[in-house]
């Protein structure tokens, strides 16, 4: 390997994973990064804003107002993982708003990166999990209703939350900050090397256990957290519908509605941030302006899944088309949607109204 193709393969760090906003916003014009800044500033907060009130709201529901049922404890963790996520989502809205200068600490700058991996692991490992469980219940009807149980799913997501903690651990080791041209950037230091030395970030450029580490991190990242997780409910669904159809069972089909709009959300929502930080380990050969707008706007587009169920539960549990039905029994009844009533026995009046909405609509 010649010293041009060694330099050109190790100088990974201009980009570095979650991007380094000082690296990457130099190399696009100054316009390009004060647009790309509002556009984070602006989801970010929208984001922020939904994503505590809803997935606050959907929490409340589904611990104080509902019988614990299989499915109310993969909605209240899914929610819960968002949550956390999403009170922390402030911090990155003030580094974005302050120009990309990090005052908030190095353990602050672990923690947070630390919560958006976190929260990536846990729900695409529940969205597996639901999409088994899922499965299980077509194919072994009878087994299911005799081993599907609440304590079942809880150790369930204690395992779930457990292995995302450990492969969210890399942003504990690996996260850092540093002084770059004035200000303090909070990025990955796969190298590990002191982040106050001088030249900055060019002594982790020639460092080939720092890019191997940083490609050990990324691939793990695709493979755990998509690509193995799209496999897996590919598979289940799959068995399903080939199931359904098979036996007729068209009324079946009513319950996977939602899950399946949610599962496709979240990988819609994760594909472009796992391309391109997958393009990113060779970004030499990749014009610039590729990361210096495509970078914001997917990790953008990744925070916002954050938010996505709770509106999801809204708008696709039950019929669109009538609003006489109340916000909070429009969440209740999607959340007990496999359940085939509501669970919750003072809310039977708005399982009437519902269903008198759904006669209403069907003679339109």
């Amino acid at each position: 390997m010649g010293d041009e193709d060694y330099n050109t393969s190790l100088a990974y760090d201009d980009y570095s994973d979650d991007f380094d906003p000082i690296m990457v916003l130099e190399e696009s014009s100054p316009l390009e990064g004060k647009v790309a800044r509002i556009f984070l500033v602006v989801v970010y907060s929208i984001v922020c804003f939904l994503g505590i009130l809803g997935n606050g709201l959907v929490i409340i529901i589904t611990t104080f107002k509902m019988k614990k049922t299989v499915n109310t404890v993969w909605f209240l963790n899914l929610a819960v993982a968002d949550f956390l996520f999403n009170i922390f989502l402030p911090i990155h809205i003030a580094y974005a708003a302050m120009d990309y200068h990090w005052v908030f600490g190095t353990a602050m700058c672990k923690i947070s990166n630390f919560l958006l991996i976190h929260n990536m692991y846990t729900s695409v490992f529940l969205l597996t999990v639901i999409s088994f469980d899922r499965c299980i219940s077509v194919l072994l009807p009878v087994w299911s209703q005799n081993h599907r149980s609440v304590r079942l799913a809880y150790v369930a997501c204690v395992v779930i939350w457990v292995l995302a903690f450990f492969l969210s651990s890399p942003s504990l080791v690996f996260r850092d900050t540093a002084r770059v041209h004035g200000k303090i950037s909070c990025f990955n230091n796969f190298s590990l090397s002191a982040a106050g030395s001088a030249p900055w970030p060019a002594h982790t450029r020639l460092d080939p256990v720092g890019f191997s580490r940083h490609m050990v991190v990324t691939v793990t990242r695709f493979l755990c957290g998509f690509l193995v997780p799209v496999l897996i409910i590919t598979a289940c669904y799959f068995t399903i519908v080939c199931k359904l159809r098979r036996n007729r069972l068209a009324k079946t089909k009513k319950p996977f509605k939602i899950i399946m709009t949610i599962i496709i959300t979240f990988f819609l929502c994760w594909c472009p941030y796992h391309t391109l930080y997958l393009l990113e380990l060779h970004h030499a050969t990749m014009p610039g302006s590729v990361f210096s707008l495509g970078l914001p706007l997917a990790t953008a587009i990744a925070i916002a899944n954050s938010c996505m169920n709770p509106i999801l539960y809204v708008f696709v549990g039950q019929d669109f088309r009538k609003f006489k039905v109340a916000l909070f029994s429009r969440l209740v009844n999607a959340l007990s949607e496999d359940t085939g009533h509501s669970s919750y026995p003072s809310h039977r009046s708005f399982t009437k109204m519902s269903s008198m909405n759904e006669r209403e609509t069907s003679m339109l």
